[in-house]
């Protein structure tokens, strides 16, 4: 049976990029030994870390003045290391949701942090409107993708002082303009590689302002000068981002992946949207297009469990809501196929004329 993988993370990965690292791990290059055997130091691996950035600042054009990190540790060390480095006196952070309020609870380590909107009153439903972001702050933090509630801020918005972004689910999702930001950063693990590696696009103008001595290993000045390999990285998991990269750029680039992705969006909420069993959670104006969040309506709360198990039988895998929403959710990252996006579709067609 065919899966149709709608995993929240790791995620599904294009397969050409699955299938040439599966080679490098037995051969790379030719060179009789593993990818997973050579030195970081070796000129093969320099190689593929060197390819990976230059296609990074290609497909997302990014501006001089910016480099390229490739780091362990997953988008929570960023949630120090960001703070650690940036925040002298006071920083504002905008809450949308579990990892937006986990990012704020470590900068309060390192000093004031201003909470300028929440949407928490209603469970992390909708992206707040109409706040005001501190001329005097450090830096303005958002999460642009709340994978849990299936927000997502899809422009790249102005600001006063230094925007930094956790894009850890929609980074390469659509054109971004790179130049609005002081920093991004997220964990591959969901359009871009395996878990494993964290990748960070820095402005390095922003740095070198805080008074406080920092850690070698969590100093981005450092991890720059030593081109991200100040300790040993996570050489596998970056060898998959480049090929993912390649992917990319032989589709066309970030414009044919967003047209990809709105038109796999689409077609599933239209069908969530004239269902009569089955209803979104996120507020229409601000719906995900990398993580589609619906629950069962009201009178037909009872059959959730009986959907999922159906649903199995159909080959879809990772459709389960998380346990603070409940439901189902759908992860359309750039390697999903639209045909799954139809196949769970008809999937819920089918349940739905057999139930009603």
């Amino acid at each position: 049976m065919k899966k149709h993988n709608f995993n929240a993370g790791p995620s599904i990965l294009p397969r050409i990029a699955v299938e040439n690292s599966a080679k490098a791990i037995l051969d790379l290059n030719g060179s009789g030994l593993s990818l997973l055997e050579i030195s970081h130091r070796h000129k093969d691996f320099q190689a593929i870390i060197d390819e990976a950035s230059a296609l990074f600042k290609e497909l997302m054009n990014i501006p001089d003045g910016y480099h390229v990190l490739f780091l362990g540790g997953g988008a929570s060390t960023q949630f120090v290391m960001a703070p650690y480095n940036l925040l002298q006196t006071q920083a504002a952070y905008l809450e949308t949701g579990v990892w937006a309020k986990k990012a704020i609870k470590e900068a309060k380590l390192f000093g004031n942090v201003n909470v300028v909107a929440s949407s928490s009153d209603k469970n992390f439903s909708y992206i707040p409107k109409g706040y005001s972001i501190p001329a005097d702050a450090d830096y303005f933090h958002i999460t642009t993708n709340n994978t849990i509630y299936g927000t997502e801020i899809k422009h790249d918005m102005d600001s006063p002082v230094p925007l930094i972004a956790d894009m850890s689910s929609d980074i390469l999702s659509r054109p971004t303009d790179v130049s609005k930001y002081a920093m991004i950063y997220g964990g591959a693990q969901k359009n871009l590689g395996p878990a494993g590696v964290t990748f960070v696009i820095i402005r390095e103008d922003i740095l070198g302002k805080v008074d406080r001595k920092i850690p070698s290993i969590l100093d981005y000045k450092i991890q720059i000068d030593n081109g991200s390999m100040f300790n040993t990285p996570p050489c596998f998991a970056i060898y998959t981002c480049m090929e993912t990269l390649r992917w990319i750029k032989g589709l066309g680039g970030l414009k044919t992946i967003q047209a990809m992705n709105e038109k796999k969006a689409n077609l599933l909420y239209d069908a969530i949207d004239n269902s009569t069993m089955f209803v979104g959670t996120a507020a229409r104006e601000d719906r995900s297009l990398m993580n589609i969040c619906f629950v069962m309506k009201e009178d037909y709360k009872e059959k959730e469990d009986a959907f999922m198990e159906f649903t199995k039988t159909k080959g879809m895998v990772g459709i389960k809501g998380h346990r603070s929403v409940g439901g189902f959710r759908a992860s359309t990252y750039n390697a999903l196929p639209i045909e799954s996006v139809q196949a769970l579709v008809d999937c819920m067609h089918e349940f739905e004329n057999e139930n009603m």
